[in-house]
């Protein structure tokens, strides 16, 4: 029996290994898995370093949230995905996402802190071009880091 939502095939161009590249400076590679679960219902995603260079700065070493784990659903009375989200600085959180094309958005509304997330997929598949932006008002949005997403062979 097969009782997967079709909807979640969008996904399916994230299924596997990336290198994802943080554009902060001094700042080295994490990797990212992704696969499916309880027969592609829901998509799992691990992100992790093997190691902080010790040229990483302090800010960003003391404030590593690796590991950090997600689920993804999907809610079919709204067309979107829903992510739950945990990191080894123990934060938890509950993010809403849209996969269309080749564009991934992820965001949160919380006070004092929204945040969103766009990534763009190439046309081969191979790397995503992507930002994390944050909001205090969830109006005046600012860049809190770019990043970029190769996927590895």
């Amino acid at each position: 029996m097969n009782d997967r939502n079709p909807a979640l095939a969008r996904l399916d161009v994230l299924v596997g290994r990336w290198t994802v590249q943080p554009r902060v400076e001094g700042v080295g590679p994490a990797w990212t898995g992704f696969a499916w679960r309880h027969g592609g219902r829901y998509l799992e995603q691990v992100v992790d370093v093997d190691s902080i260079p010790a040229g990483t700065p302090r800010a960003w070493r003391e404030n590593a949230p690796f590991p950090t784990y997600a689920v993804i659903g999907f809610d079919d009375a709204t067309d979107e995905f829903t992510m739950l989200y945990a990191d080894g600085r123990g934060v938890h959180r509950v993010y809403r996402m849209t996969f269309a094309g080749r564009e991934w958005r992820i965001w949160r509304e919380a006070p004092g802190f929204n945040q969103r997330f766009v990534g763009t997929v190439t046309a081969d598949e191979a790397s995503i071009d992507a930002r994390w932006e944050r909001s205090e008002d969830g109006v005046t949005w600012d860049l809190d880091f770019g990043l970029s997403y190769v996927r590895q062979a």
